[in-house]
């Protein structure tokens, strides 16, 4: 496990690529939120598919390394494992957008190197789940790296929320024309590309979608009514041999939580609707002012997400496939037309392939992350690239149990509908997902027991057996070590 020494011959042929493309180039990233590529989130994409897929690359294995918000969104910033950045959660209190994240991660995250090259920044949509707090610095803070700002106060939302407009604040309401966000966002993109864009510029549009509160645009509204959510794989089986807050969701599911779910659904699709939109305009906008030849794309989630799943109703936060996996599609310059890849790509990896497009070297910051600029580019071998990575989560729970579902105790969270919870405070776990030569994924969690998830996912895709009390311990020996490396690993060290 790991990747081999050919790291560094990957390194001297993206500095080749460099000179053969020539540059610097445009990156517009198109970020969305809890959108899933395992339970079909990609179906409504047909834009997107169209104008970025079939004009590029689509990455099979892209995951996130932390299946949650704000965490995730803070590794996809700095280039860092969340161990490195030491956000844990979605609250304040969990570092997430806080004045600790302000002073030691925000210096480093990939805009500021961008804009130290020169690069004109734009930001519209969500940033970080607590940004605009007050105890953090208030609709005021403008993080750095960011000439033009539109940063969402809080958390999703689609109507009646506030931005930071440059640190100024901006009240929005119900009315679709003026303040349904996904349009905002795209309009503002628009203007950004139409007025103020100099190559080169860096474009990050992060849309509330496919985000609760699920609000669609009145022209969506409709769509796909009679849609459920797929009922195969993993679908209402109860996960037996699995961490006890998984064994906890009743299986087979209440019906009033089907009907929950299966409603979640159709309306995440609904919001994305707006987003393939979003991407049609954009791309539209980048042709007519002659930039999109010169222009990256990317186009990725910042978690996975569930509907059913091992009767879990509606989330992400757990560990498996469809929870960790992302969608990642690119197009630009030097990169083929209609391929697929199936490298492990890392979410932690955007930061330096980012700046690798920008002629910046990962290894002159302290990104964990590793730029896939050359398998974009250039038809480098499998073998050059990693065969493993860490996958990390700190659960939540209400110290004095969850407020709407008192009976079930303390250290649980999240326990709607029906009172299945989804999270808890020993709900902390470190995996190692391997793709070579084999797929696996080992998991220890950090609760009384040392609960241990071992899945062969060459032969269980689906993960519904685990493994850990049937395989030879030496196996679990080898695992249990490359768990330690990575868990203490930072910036080179992440990439041996």
């Amino acid at each position: 496990m790991g990747h081999p020494a050919s790291w560094d011959a990957l390194l001297v042929l993206s500095a080749a690529w460099q000179l053969v493309l020539g540059g610097p180039h445009n990156i517009v990233l198109i970020l969305t939120d809890d959108q899933d590529t395992e339970i079909g989130g990609m179906t409504p994409m047909k834009k997107t598919q169209a104008l970025i897929r079939q004009a590029g690359v689509s990455f099979t294995n892209a995951f996130t390394v932390t299946p949650l918000c704000c965490p995730s969104r803070s590794s996809i910033l700095s280039g860092c494992y969340p161990h490195n950045h030491l956000v844990r959660n979605n609250s304040l209190e969990g570092n997430c957008s806080s004045l600790a994240w302000q002073k030691s991660q925000e210096p480093l995250a990939f805009p500021v190197y961008l804009q130290r090259q020169g690069y004109q920044t734009f930001y519209a949509g969500k940033y970080l789940n607590q940004y605009g707090h007050p105890a953090a610095g208030g609709i005021q803070h403008v993080p750095l790296g960011w000439k033009y700002w539109n940063g969402l106060v809080g958390n999703s939302r689609y109507y009646n929320y506030t931005l930071s407009v440059d640190g100024q604040e901006e009240r929005h309401g119900h009315r679709y024309q003026d303040d349904y966000l996904t349009d905002l966002i795209t309009n503002r993109s628009l203007e950004f590309l139409q007025k103020w864009s100099r190559p080169p510029f860096l474009m990050v549009l992060a849309p509330p979608a496919a985000h609760s509160p699920w609000t669609a645009a009145p022209g969506y509204a409709t769509a796909y009514s009679t849609t459920k959510a797929p009922r195969d794989g993993s679908f209402n089986v109860h996960g037996k041999d699995k961490h006890w807050l998984v064994r906890q969701a009743r299986s087979p599911m209440a019906n009033t939580s089907i009907e929950f779910l299966d409603k979640a659904y159709r309306e995440r699709w609904q919001t994305l609707l707006s987003v393939d939109d979003l991407v049609e305009r954009v791309v539209g906008r980048l042709k007519a002012l002659d930039l999109l030849a010169s222009t990256y794309i990317f186009y990725t989630s910042d978690n996975g997400y569930h509907a059913g799943q091992f009767s879990l109703p509606i989330d992400k936060r757990q560990l498996y496939e469809f929870d960790i996996r992302v969608p990642l599609l690119v197009r630009g310059p030097g990169i083929k037309a209609n391929q697929t890849r199936s490298e492990p790509i890392l979410n932690i990896d955007l930061g330096p392939t980012f700046l690798d497009i920008a002629g910046l070297n990962v290894s002159q910051t302290a990104m964990d992350g590793q730029s896939f600029l050359p398998l974009l580019v250039t038809p480098a071998q499998p073998s050059a690239w990693r065969t493993d990575f860490l996958v990390q989560y700190t659960g939540e729970g209400f110290p004095d149990g969850d407020p709407a579902c008192p009976a079930l105790g303390p250290g649980v969270s999240q326990c709607f509908p029906d009172c299945v919870c989804e999270d808890a405070f020993n709900n902390t776990y470190a995996c190692v997902r391997a793709l070579r030569p084999h797929g696996l994924q080992y998991c220890e969690f950090a609760d009384s027991q040392a609960f241990v998830e071992l899945y062969n996912l060459t032969a269980d895709p689906q993960q519904l057996r685990n493994v850990a009390q049937s395989v030879d311990p030496t196996l679990l020996e080898a695992l249990n070590q490359r768990l330690i490396k990575l868990q203490a690993c930072a910036g080179p060290s992440c990439r041996a």
